[in-house]
């Protein structure tokens, strides 16, 4: 069984080739924001010689918007041109081994707490205020990790990594989807109501008009 993995959540993007669950490939490059030619290239030498694998592992966050829907696009269009088996991991299950907490800037305020135990999501993500955190994290001696630069005391940095994705989800373990992928969401996306044309030939603005859902803000295009 060939599995190949994909994990571009964070700067820290990886690609890593397993045969059964011995790894045969893997190689790590850093992006500030689209690993798209990067992960790419390294695709291309992860499978060279004209290897195929039978399932792709695919991070899906939470963390960069851009970065996990991109592992995720390549995953579905290897997929498709080989007929592999499509999984979908959370990727802060990867940070470190054990129990522990993982920490993500939510935005508008918020933060996104996770409990990992044994490389499975236990619980969360939860956005919480910063007193409520605060609270939350008084409340437990686990090791808390980020890889977010929040740069606070008692807050370890860590990255999702690749080859421990691959092992889990090689392993059976931590897996949240089979065939279909979707990115982790620490907000759900706003959606932007298109305008439409009124009788007298101007433009209306359909969120104004009785009953119309109300348009939100859209979320910041950097962070799921």
């Amino acid at each position: 069984m060939i599995t190949l993995v994909l994990e571009t959540s964070t700067e820290a993007g990886g690609v890593a080739l397993f045969r059964d669950e011995a790894i045969a490939f893997r190689e790590t490059f850093t992006a500030d924001r689209s690993h798209s030619s990067d992960l790419f290239t390294v695709i291309e030498r992860a499978l060279a010689g004209g290897v195929r694998p039978d399932r792709i592992i695919a991070g899906l966050g939470p963390g960069s918007y851009a970065g996990v829907r991109i592992a995720i696009a390549a995953a579905i269009g290897l997929s498709i041109s080989t007929g592999s088996e499509l999984i979908g991991i959370p990727s802060i299950v990867a940070l470190e081994e054990g129990e522990y907490l993982a920490l993500g800037d939510a935005r508008r305020g918020g933060f996104a707490l996770s409990h990992i135990r044994d490389g499975a999501l236990a619980a969360g993500p939860e956005i919480l205020t910063r007193e409520e955190l605060d609270a939350r994290l008084a409340a437990t001696s686990l090791p808390l990790y980020t890889s977010d630069p929040l740069g606070w005391e008692g807050v370890e940095t860590r990255f999702p990594q690749v080859e421990r994705l691959g092992r889990l989800g090689v392993q059976g373990r931590g897996i949240h989807s089979r065939g279909t992928l979707e990115p982790l969401y620490l907000r759900e996306p706003s959606i932007t109501l298109p305008k439409t044309i009124d009788h007298c030939g101007s433009k209306a603005d359909d969120s104004q008009k009785p009953g119309a859902p109300r348009r939100e803000p859209a979320p910041p295009s950097s962070q799921l």
